[in-house]
């Protein structure tokens, strides 16, 4: 995995939420985005909130990496059986996150950048390279088995996709 790289794309995608924030009028946060039922402001929170569920999932991949194989295989199985009520959560989730407003979003995305990066200067090869099996009707960005280093590129990936959907003037 190159390190220097991700860091650097997690540090251009925080440097775009705050110049998008920072040039969003209220009109513009309240207009829809192209390709989602989400405002632009909740789509912001949702480009946040992909950065957010990346810890969760490093903390799976270090557990689930260490089970037997038909562990996470059963896991993801879950998962996957449960994902018509998780698009409905992660939908209204980022309708009730948009409320905290884009400014306060931008400094939540700056303490979990800050965190995620300390979070890969720690890994060694070993835990980059432990993987799990992944729900992958969840996100077109999960594939069936994921590793640590995976996971990492996994926010920018999301950030890029769903930025493009934003109606504001980039």
């Amino acid at each position: 995995m190159d390190r220097q790289a991700a860091h650097e794309q997690w540090e251009r995608d925080r440097a775009t939420l705050h110049r998008l924030v920072a040039a969003a009028t209220t009109a513009d946060l309240h207009r829809r985005s192209q390709g989602t039922r989400w405002t632009n402001q909740q789509l912001l929170f949702h480009l946040v909130f992909g950065y957010q569920i990346v810890r969760a999932l490093l903390i799976l991949v270090r557990l689930f990496g260490r089970l037997p194989d038909p562990a996470g295989r059963g896991f993801a199985a879950v998962l996957n059986a449960a994902t018509p009520p998780f698009h409905v959560i992660n939908y209204l989730g980022s309708c009730g996150g948009g409320l905290i407003g884009p400014r306060c979003a931008a400094a939540w995305l700056d303490h979990i950048i800050a965190s995620l990066h300390r979070s890969l200067d720690r890994a060694d090869e070993a835990d980059l390279a432990r993987g799990m099996h992944y729900p992958t009707r969840w996100d077109p960005f999960f594939r069936d088995y994921m590793t640590l280093a995976d996971i990492y590129r996994y926010p920018a990936q999301h950030f890029t996709f769903h930025q493009r959907q934003l109606t504001l003037d980039q």
